[in-house]
């Protein structure tokens, strides 16, 4: 890959972190993008190349190229393309503002990453930039958009040496064979999101632990991922582990399994588990019972089933059949009680009408 040249738009003779990088932008970076972006402003005035920083940092070009559309969205560099799309120049700001690109950038063709080549025409730095800017704004760039492959995709993507690794480990978790369908979004999750077979493994194990098998569902989750910066199991495991599996257990035996847990819900749980501590089969003996009473509310429906049976003594599913059979006799009495009441006042309805009828 070519080499292209770093510039700022203010050369003060060295190099320096501002303050407000520190403060507004490096919480939210993950690794890759805050060794570019540091290494861009140790390299300014200095040539580089995509394939160099990814040598260095160990990382695949294709992390490179993502870190730097990261700081471009966040107008902190812009990028300079040459008539064949290979980047030729970096554009540091001194602070997010694109309209410095007019002073800036050394040649007569900018391409920003969100415009397509074919749209920009050779002219006036100025006057494409500005263009540009409003570009950015109207149609922000979606890094993570899945393409459009071609069957020459697919058999090409099948032929790779790790590709039928990935497809057997994908049948194994999912116990079927995948359609081409599901072949598209394999690619896509290592071609575009550029996940490891290890990370690839993580995500297939997370989502069948859900009891999601869908390649949609697992689509979605590996772009959410991505957009994360998730790029280890490790760092996925941080990101997904808010809930342990009990939570979703619980979520799909209250039917709910179509929604992520919310905070009260995951409350709800760990009640159960930690402070009551019942297993899995009596919290989800009283979900079943939530289900069959009530379309609503069988998060607090199930809480009060089982602080019931926390009050009656229960440890085990043997002990829920002895507080239900405590519960019939109770029921019975009362039922005996109202036909006993009944049964003593034989009201002798004739005579009652006759004599209300002589009052009138």
């Amino acid at each position: 890959m070519s080499k292209f040249s770093v510039y700022r738009d203010v050369d003060n003779g060295c190099t320096y972190v501002s303050n407000q990088f520190i403060d507004e932008y490096l919480a939210e970076a993950n690794a890759a993008q805050i060794k570019v972006y540091l290494y861009l402003l140790r390299m300014t005035g200095t040539a580089t190349s995509v394939s160099d920083m990814a040598d260095k940092f160990n990382y695949t070009e294709k992390d490179i190229c993502r870190a730097l559309k990261y700081w471009e969205t966040k107008q902190l560099l812009g990028i300079n393309y040459d008539m064949s799309g290979a980047v030729v120049g970096v554009v540091l700001y001194s602070s997010p503002s694109p309209a410095k690109y007019a002073s800036a950038v050394p040649v007569q063709t900018f391409v920003p990453v969100s415009v397509p080549f074919s749209s920009v025409s050779t002219g006036n730095v100025t006057n494409v930039a500005s263009r540009s800017a409003a570009a950015v704004k109207s149609e922000p760039v979606n890094e993570f958009a899945k393409p459009n492959y071609s069957a020459d995709d697919l058999k090409s993507f099948k032929e790779q040496e790790e590709t039928a690794q990935l497809i057997f480990i994908a049948e194994q978790y999912l116990g079927k064979t995948l359609s081409p369908a599901d072949i598209r979004s394999l690619l896509f999750i290592t071609d575009v999101l550029d996940f490891s077979t290890d990370l690839i493994d993580y995500l297939l194990t997370y989502c069948v632990d859900k009891d999601k098998k869908s390649f949609r569902y697992i689509e979605a989750v590996a772009v959410k991922w991505a957009e994360q910066g998730v790029t280890t199991p490790e760092e996925a495991k941080a990101v997904s582990g808010r809930f342990d599996k009990s939570v979703y257990t619980v979520m799909r035996a209250l039917g709910k399994s179509d929604n992520s847990p919310t905070d009260k819900e995951a409350e709800y749980v760990k009640r159960w588990t930690n402070e009551f501590g019942f297993s899995t089969d009596i919290i989800l003996e009283a979900c079943n019972r939530s289900v069959m009473l009530t379309d609503k509310n069988r998060f607090a429906y199930t809480d009060s089933i089982l602080k019931n049976w926390k009050q009656s003594g229960v440890v085990s599913t043997r002990d829920i059949k002895s507080v239900d059979s405590k519960y019939q006799p109770q029921k019975k009495v009362a039922n005996t009680s109202f036909h006993q009441f009944d049964m003593k006042h034989n009201y002798n309805f004739d005579e009652m009408e006759k004599a209300l009828l002589g009052q009138q």
